[in-house]
């Protein structure tokens, strides 16, 4: 497992800067001024950071470009102009008297809202970025969220019994499927993505590993801590573990009802214990998000259909954003026809997941895989990199993959040896 680690990590200097995304700049903002850099400071270094990211980026295209391959190096051009447009911007703003929260004002008030309501990717990054620096700070914070998505996922498959080598199969998985990718950008995804995994961990600890209490503890703390990474999320998962252990209390109790027996036995301590956890999550999460005053659902909409408030608001956002979702899922499943990778690893995933002797915690993993369509649901933007809304998605592949190997493994090394006890009983 550590090995399996130690050379994704490695393989990661291939690519130390370049990852960064527009919205890279309002958390390392963020964890500089956690820090107790000034605006014009953590300006200053985030915007050296974002431009030797984009010069890197533009030199790596060029070198491949059929036509300008032999053209001069342009990281220089690229930084002046990055620089020159950034403080131009940023100067404005901080003139016009936008100084306050803890993010740099990149964009406007009303849009830095929504990163200042996200304190948990910044208070990770900080230690990070204070010892090693803004570059390799980034970059080394990125590896570990990443690589301990991958060892959480091992760790769920060997609480369920899986062997060994299925186990790993699992944490190889997670790196090379868009998980892996998505986790090393420096965003909240992958901070994201290894809270649900622990969660999921947690689901497998009660239903399997005959740790209840711990279990219970790590999916409460998994929640918690996706509240202050995307309280959305938070809100997702709950919903959806919430909604996983209904279903499974109900369909347990009608089998038992069938089987005749009474009416009052318990559907099982487990499950309803799960179920209690997430519902507890989306009160909860939905109680602190307007204490905090955090931006609401009707706020995000108009961010989405206003393009981050650059436009004038929408007077009709809800069925405009409905009509939105239409043509986004509409266009999805177009794409899906014609590249089906994402939605044949759903279905092994969820095959494998939901068969066997598993399907209590199957459903709960396939709940967690839920979360990133409900994300995906909520900004339904086609233009977004790499598909990171619905990432969390690819959870169900990575644990479910290997369920379904491990249960295919097993039989056929049962039914030969069934067989063979037939045939010497006829024999015989």
């Amino acid at each position: 497992m550590l090995v399996l680690a130690a050379v994704f990590a490695v393989l990661q200097l291939a690519n130390v800067t370049g990852r960064d995304t527009p919205d890279t700049r309002n958390y390392l903002s963020y964890a500089l001024s956690l820090g107790g850099d000034s605006k014009r400071e953590a300006a200053a270094a985030t915007i050296d950071y974002a431009c030797a990211g984009r010069a890197s980026a533009a030199y790596r295209r060029q070198k491949v470009d059929v036509v300008r391959f032999h053209a001069p190096d342009p990281r220089r051009r690229v930084v002046t102009e990055c620089r020159a447009t950034a403080w131009r911007e940023v100067d404005a703003r901080l003139r016009a008297g936008q100084r306050g929260g803890h993010t740099v004002p990149f964009s406007s008030a009303r849009f830095m809202r929504i990163f200042e309501a996200r304190p948990g990717y910044p208070v990770f990054l900080l230690p990070f970025v204070t010892v090693l620096g803004v570059t390799w700070g980034v970059w080394a914070a990125s590896v570990v969220i990443a690589v301990a998505g991958g060892i959480l996922a091992f760790l769920i498959l060997r609480t369920l019994s899986v062997p060994v080598p299925l186990a790993l199969t699992g944490q190889a998985l997670y790196y090379v499927l868009p998980c892996g990718t998505t986790a090393m950008r420096p965003m909240t995804e992958g901070l994201l993505l290894a809270l649900t995994l622990a969660a999921v961990w947690g689901c497998a600890l009660v239903l399997h590993g005959h740790r209840a209490r711990a279990g219970l503890v790590l999916v409460g703390g998994s929640l918690a801590g996706l509240f202050t990474v995307k309280h959305s999320q938070a809100l997702f998962l709950g919903l959806c573990l919430a909604g996983a252990g209904a279903v499974i209390a109900v369909r347990r109790w009608r089998w038992r009802w069938r089987r005749r027996r009474r009416r009052g036995q318990a559907v099982g301590r487990d499950v309803m214990a799960l179920a209690a956890v997430g519902g507890s999550a989306v009160v909860g999460s939905l109680l602190l998000a307007k204490v905090l005053h955090y931006p609401s659902a009707s706020e995000s909409v108009q961010d989405l259909l206003a393009d981050h408030f650059t436009r004038p608001d929408r007077t009709r956002p809800w069925p405009e954003f409905l009509h939105l979702q239409a043509n986004f899922w509409t266009e999805w499943l177009r794409r899906q026809l014609w590249q089906p990778l994402f939605s044949a690893a759903l279905a092994v995933g969820a095959w494998g997941a939901l068969r066997g002797r598993r399907r209590a915690f199957g459903g709960f993993l396939v709940a967690a895989g839920c979360t990133g369509i409900l994300t995906q649901a909520a900004h339904p933007d086609i233009t977004i990199w790499g598909d990171r809304l619905i990432v969390l998605a690819w959870l169900l592949p990575v644990v479910g993959v290997p369920l379904l190997l491990e249960r295919v493994a097993r039989e056929r090394v049962t039914l030969p040896a069934q067989e063979r006890a037939e045939r010497a009983h006829t024999m015989g």
